[in-house]
C-alpha cells in the first residue's frame, strides 16, 4: 500500500481510468485522455462492457457532468459553483484526472495569489545575472496546461483580488500569454482549459467582472436531493478513508451514519426530516464534507479511545464542533435541537447523553 496520504486521482483511479481506456470507442477531442463519454462514466460510475465496474466519484445528476464534459470540449472555461462541501474540488480533481490523465495543475486562490501566480513569474537571481531570458522564466500551472494542452484548476477563483482575477481574460479569450519582457507569446494547443471553483458563501468577497464572467459557463453543484443520495456519499468517502488510514476500527454501522446525516441535513433545512417541527438554522454550512469530517473523527476516537465499534460518544464531540462556530447564536440553536429534536426520539437516547454531558 502507498505511503502517501492522499494520492493524485490519477493514481488512485489509475486501474478504473486505464480500463476506461481500453474500452473506449468514441472519438477523443485532441490531447484528451478519455472521449467526453468516458469522462462522464468515470465520474458518475458505471458497468463496461467487459463487466469492469466503475466506481461513482460524483453522486448526483449524470446531466450536470455531462455539461460540465460538454463545456471544456469547447473554447469556454468551466466554473463549478456552489456552497461550500457539495464537491466542487472532488469534481473538478476528477474532471482532470479524466481529461488530462493529470490533475496535479493546480492553484490555489487566496486574498494574497498575485499575478505572478497566475501568469508567470522569475527567478530572480537568474534574472539579475542573466537579464530576462527564458532561462530566468519561472512557468506557473497555467502556463505549462497551455504548452501541454491540458486542464489548469483555479481554486476558490472569489478569494482572489478582482485585478489578479482579470489577468485571465487575455488567456480565456485569446488562448494567449504574451511575455513582453522576452517579446513573446505562449499559444495554448488543443486540450487546454481551466476549471475554476467557486462557493456562493463567498458572494461579495470579490466579485466576477463581466468580461470575466462572459467566458465561463457556470455548472451549479446542489447540496445532495435526498438522504439516502448523502448517505451513499458519506459511506463511500468513510470507506475510502478507513482504507488509506488503516484504522483498527470496524466499518461504522449504516444507523451512526444515517444519523449524523440527518441531523446535518435537519439543522440545515430549518425542518425535522418529517416536516413537524421548526428549528433555527445555525450559522455553519453543515455540508456533506463536513458530515464525513465528522464520521472520520469518530472512527479515530474509537479506534484508539475505545473499543474499535464507532458509539455516540465518540461522534459527540465532533458533531458538536460542526454545529457551533458561534459559540453564543449556535449553542442556542444546538441546545434547543439536542432538547426538542434529539431528545424525543426513543433510540436516540445514546446520541443525547453523549451531547448532552459534554
Amino acid at each position: 500500500m502507498s505511503q502517501l496520504l492522499r494520492q493524485h486521482a490519477e493514481q488512485l483511479f489509475a486501474q478504473e481510468l486505464e480500463e476506461l481506456k481500453k474500452q473506449d470507442n468514441d472519438k477523443c477531442p485532441a490531447n484528451w485522455v478519455l472521449s467526453p463519454q468516458s469522462v462522464v462514466t468515470y465520474l458518475v460510475g458505471g458497468k463496461l462492457k467487459n463487466g469492469f465496474e466503475v466506481s461513482p466519484k460524483y453522486i448526483g445528476s449524470r446531466r450536470l457532468m455531462e455539461i460540465a464534459v460538454a463545456t471544456l470540449t469547447t473554447d469556454r472555461a468551466l466554473l463549478l459553483y456552489g456552497l461550500p462541501g457539495t464537491a466542487k474540488s472532488w469534481v473538478s480533481e476528477h474532471l482532470a484526472a479524466g481529461i488530462s490523465g493529470d490533475s496535479t495543475l493546480i492553484i490555489q486562490g487566496t486574498a494574497g495569489t498575485s499575478e505572478e501566480s497566475v501568469r508567470y513569474g522569475w527567478n530572480y537571481a537568474r534574472l539579475i545575472a542573466e537579464g530576462p531570458s527564458a532561462g530566468a522564466l519561472v512557468e506557473t500551472p497555467v502556463m505549462r496546461a497551455m504548452k501541454d494542452g491540458k486542464i489548469v484548476r483555479l481554486e476558490e477563483l472569489t478569494r482572489i483580488g478582482a485585478d489578479v482575477q482579470d489577468t485571465l481574460i487575455t488567456i480565456l479569450s485569446e488562448k494567449t500569454l504574451p511575455v513582453p519582457e522576452l517579446n513573446i507569446e505562449v499559444q495554448a494547443i488543443k486540450g487546454f482549459n481551466v476549471i475554476a471553483t467557486a462557493n456562493n458563501r463567498d458572494k461579495g468577497v470579490n466579485e466576477l467582472s463581466s468580461a470575466l464572467k462572459r467566458r465561463f459557463n457556470t455548472v451549479i453543484l446542489p447540496l445532495p436531493d435526498s438522504i439516502d443520495e448523502e448517505i451513499d456519499i458519506v459511506r463511500r468517502r468513510v470507506e475510502s478513508f478507513e482504507k488509506v488510514m488503516e484504522l483498527p476500527a470496524e466499518p461504522p454501522a449504516l444507523q451512526e451514519i444515517r444519523r449524523i446525516v440527518t441531523i446535518f441535513r435537519e439543522l440545515r433545512s430549518g425542518v425535522t426530516l418529517d416536516g413537524k417541527t421548526k428549528i433555527k438554522v445555525p450559522t455553519g454550512t453543515l455540508s456533506t464534507a463536513e458530515a464525513i469530517s465528522v464520521v472520520n473523527s469518530g472512527l479515530s476516537m474509537a479506534a484508539y479511545f475505545g473499543d474499535g465499534q464507532l458509539k455516540a460518544a465518540d461522534l459527540a464531540a465532533s458533531i458538536i464542533g460542526s454545529v457551533i462556530k458561534d459559540p453564543v447564536q449556535d449553542k442556542l440553536v444546538w441546545q434547543e435541537y439536542l432538547e426538542t429534536v434529539v431528545k424525543t426520539r426513543n433510540d436516540w437516547s445514546d446520541i443525547y447523553r453523549a451531547c448532552r454531558d459534554l
